[in-house]
């Protein structure tokens, strides 16, 4: 079975921005590594957070439109479930995650992956198969 892979929005924000050249060079190498098109997971909310960010630092539409079409094609997108809702709900009870990360995970989990890249979140956390790896550090 290949490994499936959640990458939460910051990677996304420093390979499309272009601000910060080392956090995007690193992006881009560890997105372009992955293989296949079914190894990368991604939710509607890490698009809706992507370009949120992406039009908060000046990009045009067109160029945000460009960015949710490259998504689309490189991620496999998971959708909401009850059961993500309520997933989501319990980790925030059991390990104190914010309530949009608490959300990523719950969507990492659902997507049965086993790495989820975030430089946000708890580096080394594990829960259920799945682990949280900042690539930036």
């Amino acid at each position: 079975m290949i490994d499936r892979i959640f990458i939460d929005s910051n990677v996304w924000v420093y390979l499309f921005s272009h601000e910060e050249e080392r956090k995007r060079e690193i992006a881009e190498h560890y997105i372009a590594n992955q293989g296949n098109a079914n190894t990368i997971i991604i939710t509607y909310q890490v698009i809706n957070e992507v370009t949120s960010a992406l039009k908060k630092k000046g990009v045009a539409e067109q160029a945000i439109r460009s960015t949710i079409e490259s998504l689309m094609k490189i991620c496999v997108v998971q959708d909401y479930s009850k059961e993500m809702l309520l997933l989501a709900s319990e980790l925030r009870d059991d390990h104190f995650f914010s309530f949009w990360d608490s959300h990523i995970v719950a969507g990492a989990l659902t997507a049965q992956c086993t790495l989820l890249v975030s430089e946000d979140m708890q580096d080394g956390f594990t829960k259920d198969g799945l682990t949280i790896n900042n690539i930036f550090k």
